[in-house]
């Protein structure tokens, strides 16, 4: 029975037993959405039957149905309206009816959904969360729904961002680590992560100080050149880089795991930007021997997209370093390689809209059979009352809070 009808014999029942009023149909409407409750009944009907106030009308009414049913949470009464919240269960109670817990019947199709898929230089926040909790409830649906699902994401585990934090424990730390002070490994990254752009910034200022453009001054910074050289010291393979890499990228792991674990996620399968960014760089020379890309006199890689509406997009640095594009090109060729999968949803704010409209239209340029089963499931993204969350200057909410 539709649950207006419920509330509507229910309340003719309250009536007659309370007024001594027979045959009485409440209105029972949907309450409007920015109005506290489910449903709204109208009370004025009442009043000449009953001659008494909206107010003692409603609160005798509205004790009634919490007190005598096992659905109706809890009532507001305001300007002659009663305002009827329903228990959370008889939403969930009525749903399960409707579907027994079984899936539906496998349609023989898998779906790879990735989501999370977070960088190795700061902790979860409040972004991952809902990014999380989108990315893996689409996957159990699916599920539901007869499809076979592969949930994964892929760790950003290298890039300039992450020589960020490890050049400043490098030069800051002192040999700090989790042990040694009790914080979550993911934690204390992020803290090298902020402490990088206090010191970036700092090193700006004094040149600016010394006659610098501001441009000129984000360039020169000591700092930054620093980190880019790690870059390439690690793209080159050096011990030193490597070890230290490996040694922060650990602490960080522990920490997700931690999150993962309050948040109820999990993952089918995990990929590392280390290992797919290489596949780009592969894909490089492909799309250069396809006349799709093209080398610029300072030996960076680009390809022009102009002709689809879009703007040239930078795919190789012209000292050799991959851009996030790089990885993605490889990661998506991977993902297709390793798995028999018909589609592969990406679940990442709005933010990256333009990223994924180029990525697409590349893997269709480089004639790739399954470009056209790819999907970007896109959401708003979650700001603060003061603006975007910023990990790198530490305005941001963690998820472990």
């Amino acid at each position: 029975m539709d649950i207006k009808q419920v509330l509507q014999d229910k309340i003719s029942e309250i009536v007659t037993n309370i007024y001594q009023v027979y045959d009485f149909k409440a209105e029972v409407q949907n309450n409007k959405t920015n109005f506290e409750g489910d449903f709204t009944v109208v009370l004025f009907p009442l009043l000449k039957l009953t001659r008494r106030t909206p107010d003692i009308v409603g609160l005798e009414i509205g004790s009634a149905l919490t007190e005598e049913t096992d659905y109706v949470q809890s009532f507001t009464v305001v300007k002659g309206f009663l305002n009827l919240k329903l228990k959370d269960t008889y939403f969930t109670d009525r749903l399960n009816k409707l579907q027994p817990e079984q899936n539906l019947p496998s349609k023989g199709e898998t779906v790879m959904v990735e989501y999370s898929s977070p960088n190795t230089n700061k902790p979860l926040h409040l972004g991952h969360i809902r990014n999380n909790l989108l990315g893996y409830s689409v996957a159990e649906i699916l599920k539901a729904a007869g499809y076979d699902v592969i949930k994964t994401q892929i760790i950003n585990d290298r890039g300039i961002h992450i020589c960020k934090s490890m050049l400043a424990w490098q030069k800051f730390g002192d040999g700090e680590t989790p042990g040694t002070n009790g914080l979550k490994g993911d934690k204390l990254v992020g803290n090298y992560y902020v402490k990088f752009d206090l010191e970036y910034k700092k090193q700006i200022e004094e040149l600016k100080a010394k006659g610098h453009t501001e441009e000129e001054a984000k360039k020169e910074a000591p700092i930054i050149k620093e980190a880019q050289r790690m870059l390439l010291d690690w793209e080159e393979g050096n011990d030193d880089v490597r070890q230290l890499w490996e040694m922060m990228n650990s602490w960080v792991y522990a920490g997700f795991n931690e999150s993962y674990k309050r948040l109820g996620v999990n993952f089918d399968q995990v990929q590392y930007e280390s290992n797919t960014y290489i596949l780009g760089k592969d894909l490089i020379q492909e799309g250069l021997n396809k006349g799709v890309f093209y080398r610029k006199d300072d030996g960076s890689v680009w390809v022009d997209l102009s002709a689809e509406g879009l703007d040239q997009k930078l795919l190789l640095r012209s000292d050799g370093t991959s851009v996030y594009m790089t990885q993605d090109l490889g990661t998506a060729v991977e993902r297709f390689k390793d798995n028999d999968i018909q589609k592969l949803i990406y679940t990442v704010g709005n933010e990256q809209d333009y990223h994924f409209q180029v990525l697409f239209v590349i893997l269709r340029k480089l004639r790739y059979p399954w470009a056209s089963q790819l999907e970007h499931l896109s959401y708003g993204m979650v700001e603060l009352p003061e603006g975007k969350m910023k990990s790198r200057e530490g305005t941001v909410v963690d998820a472990d809070d």
